[in-house]
C-alpha cells in the first residue's frame, strides 16, 4: 500500500491523492498555469509530447479539441508516444497555452564546433 511502512522503513514516494489530481486538473484549465507547467516539465527532461499529454489529458481531450479546432482523435494520436506528430499539429496544440515551437542554441556549446 502506498505510503505505508515496510520492514525496510517508510516508502520515500507518496502517491498523489485524488484531491491533488483533481486540483491539478482544475489549475491546468488556466492557460498561464498550464504554460508554466509545460515549461517546468520540459526543464525536467520530459519530452514535449509527454508534457502536452499530461496537460491535455488533465484538461480533457474532447474539451481541449474545442479549443484547438482539431478532432479529438487527432489529439489522442498526437499525444500517444507511439505516434510522431507533425510540427503543424504540435503548433496547434501549443497555441492555447501561448507557446510555439522554436530553435535555440544549446547551452554550454563550445565555439568553433560544427553542428
Amino acid at each position: 500500500m502506498p505510503g505505508t511502512s515496510t520492514e525496510r522503513g517508510p516508502r520515500t514516494r507518496a502517491w498523489p491523492s485524488r484531491d491533488w489530481n483533481e486540483g491539478l486538473a482544475r489549475d491546468l484549465r488556466d492557460p498561464k498555469f498550464a504554460r508554466e507547467f509545460i515549461i517546468v516539465l520540459l526543464d525536467e527532461e520530459f519530452t514535449l509530447q509527454q508534457a502536452l499529454g499530461k496537460v491535455i489529458r488533465a484538461y480533457g481531450i474532447k474539451e481541449f479539441a474545442g479549443k484547438t479546432k482539431l478532432p479529438s482523435s487527432n489529439i489522442s494520436r498526437a499525444i500517444n508516444p507511439k505516434h510522431n506528430p507533425t510540427q503543424r499539429i504540435l503548433e496547434q496544440l501549443l497555441r492555447p497555452f501561448g507557446l510555439k515551437l522554436s530553435v535555440a542554441p544549446q547551452s554550454g556549446r563550445r565555439k568553433g564546433k560544427a553542428a
